[in-house]
């Protein structure tokens, strides 16, 4: 087989021209000169005889060419990642990597207690935490760049057969109220209370925002009758809002443990209503699951869990065992192994 007309090196160039928008962008994320990343694009277009950028816009722009170029680069720069990763299990937990994904509000304020109580146990393994949306959060996990993701929100629908999705936890949303509002000094509030209040929500394109209104009209209330006071990008900044006494707001239990026991926001209790969402766990069973991942499902997980949390994942992780031997059988051996 002839040399490959590309290295390793430029398809990580490529891929950082692609993301940054720029080569000076590209060669400053890179730690390398312009003219370095310069003169690499031009020796890989000379070696495929193909242009991947077109010269005439303000911001670099990939060709047909280099797209096509891009998609197969990410998905060998990948692989790359789990072939070293994979060595470094080698050395059984005492290095190597876990990379952890999460959608915002497990990202925030679940998923950092959980790798604390990893790191304490496996001090040597490097952790990365990749928080943002659910959509996001599931395609790295099916790219192969996140280990692992525990989401609140559905998985698209073009991954689902795709990924492994397990049930985990049910997450409680809650009523937040200032502590000095009139509805906080009753014991239980009225559904139809909900829409004398003026609320505070994320955004209504956001994921966390969907999640919420879907959860709250299975549970009878009708969302299009509440008279949204602002719309803010986080969830601390609602917390903050609701404090400062501009309006109420439903959030997740998991996000205000701290203001509760310090009596900085009042928790209401609607009667007749307990609203609650579905949390999932997603890996890729096609992937490499390194030995952090497996550590990190067996012992840390369980520990944050619903009942019967230990058998689905012990289920899941047989039916990955299962897959590769398959996947094993079907491959070709010589006749000396």
């Amino acid at each position: 087989m002839s040399d490959l007309p590309f290295t390793l090196d430029q398809l990580r160039i490529l891929k950082a021209i692609a993301a940054e928008g720029s080569f000076k962008r590209a060669a400053d994320s890179l730690y390398v000169s312009q003219p370095a990343v310069s003169l690499q694009v031009q020796n890989l277009e000379r070696q495929l005889d193909v242009p991947l950028f077109d010269r005439g816009g303000r911001r670099a722009q990939l060709t047909e060419a280099g797209y096509l170029l891009l998609s197969y680069g990410e998905k060998i720069l990948t692989l790359c990642q789990e072939t070293c990763r994979a060595i470094e299990d080698l050395q059984n937990l005492q290095g190597g990597t876990l990379i952890v994904g999460a959608s915002q509000t497990t990202g925030t304020y679940l998923l950092p207690r959980m790798i604390g109580i990893f790191r304490q146990q496996y001090p040597d393994v490097a952790v990365q935490l990749h928080v943002h949306s659910t959509r996001r959060t599931a395609w790295s996990v099916a790219n192969g760049q996140v280990d692992l993701a525990i989401i609140g929100g559905e998985v698209p629908s073009e991954l689902q057969d795709s990924l492994e999705i397990l049930p985990y936890a049910e997450d409680e949303l809650a009523l937040i109220l200032p502590i000095f509002h009139p509805l906080a000094k009753l014991q239980t509030i009225q559904k139809d209370d909900l829409y004398k209040l003026q609320f505070i929500t994320l955004d209504s394109q956001s994921t966390i925002r969907k999640v919420i209104d879907q959860v709250l009209t299975r549970c009878g209330l009708d969302t299009r009758r509440f008279k949204v006071e602002m719309e803010l990008n986080s969830i601390e900044a609602i917390k903050n809002a609701v404090q400062a006494g501009l309006g109420a707001a439903f959030v997740s239990t998991s996000a205000i443990a701290k203001e509760l026991q310090t009596g900085m926001l009042h928790c209401a209790v609607i009667e007749g209503v307990v609203v609650k969402r579905t949390l999932s766990v997603i890996f890729n069973p096609n992937r490499y699951r390194s030995k952090a991942a497996e550590a990190f499902s067996r012992e840390i997980l369980p520990q944050f869990a619903r009942p019967g949390w230990s058998r689905d994942i012990l289920e899941a992780s047989s039916t990955v065992a299962e897959t590769a031997e398959t996947m094993d059988a079907a491959l070709p051996h010589s006749a000396g192994s």
